[in-house]
């Protein structure tokens, strides 16, 4: 299904519950027992189902955001390299 601009229908029931299409179960891959995040935005509902597949949608979405930046193994590397001096300085070499 994917990002179509076709509009499907569910009524609430007296609880509170409702059905997500056949369609757009498959196509998300909820199927029972899956997890969905339920969040409000502004005058919107967004269902997002906890999938493994979703899961790794969200870590390609993510890659590559802290390009640029310093690296954290550098950043490590350069904290242990001024502990040793500390420790160095402190035995009096």
């Amino acid at each position: 299904m994917g990002k179509t601009k076709e509009e499907l229908f569910a009524v609430v029931s007296t609880k509170g519950q409702m059905v997500i299409p056949a369609a757009i179960r498959a196509s998300l891959g909820i199927d029972p027992g899956t997890r969905v995040v339920i969040r409000q935005q502004g005058a919107e509902v967004i269902l997002r189902p906890e999938t493994l597949v979703a899961k790794l949608g969200l870590i390609e979405k993510m890659y590559g955001c802290t390009s640029g930046g310093p690296s954290g193994t550098d950043m490590l590397l350069e904290d242990r390299r001024l502990d040793r001096e500390r420790e160095l300085r402190e035995e009096g070499w």
